[in-house]
């Protein structure tokens, strides 16, 4: 990639904050609405959920899952044109107790929703982190990648 596309998919992880969460669900796809927070490194995409959502009961029986956030469709442009990426990964939840991990990461989700504080004193909601394995990344049509986690990271040191 170049660093005009390189600015592209660095624009879209920070930009956006909501994402496409893909889950099993007895064996069927089952996909629902996060709000995330990148890593600053790009290697994970954390979310916080509440044990009582569907998504976080199919993560919690099988933690493979798909990751996508899309640029915004405006009705300005072709919507084949908008920027995405599809990441594949595995979720595992956070421990708390865990060298600075945990506080890191609660840090980086606060910093993007401050107004999610209180949910962090419930008890049923935990932070979790999207961990990429591989990722397919549309610049705009035609202009198509697939990346590995270092990819990411590269893209994320030079944005």
């Amino acid at each position: 990639m170049d660093s005009q596309t390189d600015a592209i998919l660095f624009h879209l992880l920070t930009a956006q904050r909501i994402a496409s969460l893909g889950t099993l669900r007895g064996g069927i796809p089952n996909v629902s609405m996060v709000l995330f927070a990148a890593s600053p490194d790009f290697q994970h995409f954390y979310l916080h959920m509440s044990r009582l959502a569907q998504h976080t009961q199919d993560l919690l029986s099988d933690p493979r899952a798909g990751l996508m956030v899309s640029e915004p469709d405006e009705r300005m442009k072709d919507p084949q044109t908008l920027a995405r990426i599809s990441m594949l990964g595995e979720v595992v939840k956070l421990d708390q107790s865990a060298n600075g991990a945990f506080s890191k990461a609660r840090e980086a989700y606060l910093l993007r929703f401050p107004q999610a504080r209180a949910n962090f004193l419930l008890g049923d909601f935990s932070l979790y982190a999207f961990e990429v394995e591989s990722a397919r990344f549309v610049a705009t049509f035609g202009k198509i990648f697939n990346l590995k986690p270092g990819d990411l990271k590269r893209v994320a040191e030079n944005g």
